[in-house]
């Protein structure tokens, strides 16, 4: 049950819920027991024909019963519904916070289809712990309790029977089928990953699917996806139905048995006549609180296997240890010693023995052919990876010890891939500064070379944007959040020639005081950089001035004359 730690300790907080629930369960229960045996009692009374007043105590009972069955039953209702939607809300915050500081490393490791249905999948299938799993057990074993210490006032013999029949129906059958249904595994939710997934891909690559003529092939997966997640469905409904169908069984062969017992004790003068149906119609009704327990060995292996889904994707991920908070309004200095890395799950460095001292408010380029590193590194100054080896420190702090937000913050970012949100340009400029003035956000967008209207609207993913309007955008965020740390990769890479100069001249006006790093494949434009690191297969081979690495006439005036035969 380790896997259901998380939700069982959000289940325990809503306590009065718990509570009220259980009291209004066993209520309706017991009074749907009290009906019936009323019920019961009265036809056999009724048999003898005694005086109407002799009945209308009984039918007083079985109105106030009924009345009584009633009202806990919509009370039940209520109160477990209520905690089971406030157990839900509270489990999604958990996950979602949980989440929310591994969100950049989440998807090198999942597939976005696969993270859609752990995400709303099993949350969901999470919602029937409680009132499938937790609850009743409980329930069950109060008024079967509760049911015998009544019958064994009448005959032991009854009592012993409703006693074995709760410990089959309650205990042995669940049992049974909760050890088959783990030997099922968790296939039902691989195969409905596996066709979100599919599902995810088919959607998200039709216009490629198209023009390559791959469509039919990519339906064709998706198909068998479908048919899989269909074949295990089919089989896991099968095993539920034979659960209710044996706990059924046995609530009906009980039911028999009690009637042959009963008959035998009245025979034999150990039971009064009068009480026979009375016993009968008892364990008619008290097993239908077991029914609930047929399907509890599938509800009960689905939670745990949606809880372990779940949390499995932040569980594997560190905590984030940081506290220190970097000071606003000072440009930071940033120093990398030794770094070595390699993703999650592979053996080549991405890094190797990385050192470099980025002096505060200074400005470094880092260069290099594709392939050589220079993304990772930046993913290592924003601290959505960890170094395997060496050390990041900023402002002397280890970087480990900063807080993932305060690096965020406190960083003016413009990634090779930015998100673009539906809504309008305004919005999307918000991002960077809700307090940005419309004389502002106009400004930023002048100088990248965009003529924009604030209302202009902007489809999901930035669909009705060009790639080099999506970047000058991104680039214009960044000059409305104006913090003193500056993270560009390739910020300008599908920009014409004409407005990346114009670009990259505002950038430098606004970053003149400040610290920045910017990765570049071009080599143009970097003479008014600090300093400039080339790189090559995860590795620093050159550092220096742009002056000083044309004089050296090594790995970076190789590569200047190449793009100059290139573009000349």
């Amino acid at each position: 049950m380790k896997e259901l730690n998380e939700v069982i300790r959000l289940v325990v907080l809503e306590k009065r819920d718990i509570v009220l629930s259980v009291v209004f369960g066993f209520l309706a229960g017991m009074s749907a027991v009290g009906l019936f045996a009323s019920s019961g009692y009265l036809i056999s009374k009724a048999a003898l024909m005694p005086p109407l007043y002799a009945l209308t105590v009984l039918i007083a009972f079985l109105k106030l019963f009924g009345f009584a069955r009633a009202l806990g039953r919509y009370a039940e209702r209520y109160f477990s519904h209520r905690a089971t939607f406030t157990i839900l809300s509270n489990l999604r915050l958990s996950f979602y916070k949980k989440l929310e500081p591994h969100a950049p490393r989440v998807f090198q490791k999942y597939r976005s289809g696969d993270l859609l249905s752990r995400i709303v999948g099993d949350v969901e299938s999470l919602q029937n712990f409680f009132l499938r799993v937790y609850y009743p057990p409980v329930v069950l074993v109060i008024i079967f309790l509760g049911t015998i210490v009544f019958t064994s006032i009448f005959s032991i013999g009854v009592a012993t029977v409703l006693l074995v029949g709760l410990v089959l129906t309650g205990l042995l059958i669940p049992a049974w089928y909760t050890v088959k249904q783990r030997k099922l595994g968790n296939k039902v939710r691989h195969a409905r990953g596996n066709l979100s997934t599919e599902a995810t891909e088919f959607l998200y690559g039709f216009r490629d699917l198209k023009i390559y003529q791959q469509l039919d092939a990519k339906q064709e997966n998706l198909q068998h996806a479908a048919d899989a997640y269909l074949e295990e469905q089919e089989k896991d409904s099968m095993q539920m139905l034979s659960s209710h169908s044996w706990n059924t069984f046995v609530t009906l062969l009980v039911s028999w048995v009690v009637t042959g017992v009963g008959a035998l004790l009245v025979a034999e003068g150990d039971l009064n006549g009068l009480f026979l149906a009375m016993l009968v119609m008892v364990s008619l009704t008290v097993f239908e609180n077991a029914v609930p327990m047929a399907v509890l060995p599938s509800h009960l292996q689905d939670s745990k296997l949606a809880s372990e889904r779940l949390f499995s994707i932040v569980d594997g991920e560190g905590e984030d240890k940081g506290t220190l908070l970097l000071e606003r309004g000072n440009a930071p200095e940033i120093v990398l010693s030794q770094v070595h890395y390699r993703f999650p799950g592979e053996t080549r460095d991405v890094l190797k023995d990385v050192t470099i001292t980025i002096p505060s408010g200074s400005k470094t380029a880092i260069v290099g052919a594709s392939g050589s590193g220079k993304s990772t590194l930046l993913q290592l100054l924003m601290k959505f990876q960890t170094p395997v080896m060496g050390e990041v420190t900023v402002n002397g702090y280890d970087i480990q010890h900063v807080t993932e937000e305060s690096v965020w913050q406190h960083s003016n970012v413009v990634l090779q891939e930015n998100h673009y949100f539906y809504g309008t340009i305004r919005e999307n400029l918000q991002l960077a500064s809700d307090d940005s003035s419309e004389e502002e956000m106009i400004s930023a967008l002048e100088e990248v070379g965009l003529s924009f209207k604030l209302d202009q609207p902007v489809l999901e993913k930035g669909e009705n944007l060009s790639g080099g309007e999506k970047q000058r955008l991104s680039i214009a965020r960044a000059f409305l959040k104006g913090e003193r740390l500056w993270l560009l990769d390739e910020p300008a890479s599908s920009v014409d020639a004409l407005n990346e100069k114009e670009i990259y001249k505002h950038l430098y006006e606004r970053a003149k005081d400040d610290t920045l790093v910017l990765i570049s494949h071009r080599l143009s434009g970097l003479e008014r950089m600090d300093q400039i690191v080339v790189m090559d297969d995860g590795s620093v081979v050159e550092q220096g001035s742009y002056d000083e690495l044309m004089k050296r006439q090594g790995y970076f005036y190789e590569m200047k004359q190449i793009e100059n035969n290139i573009f000349s």
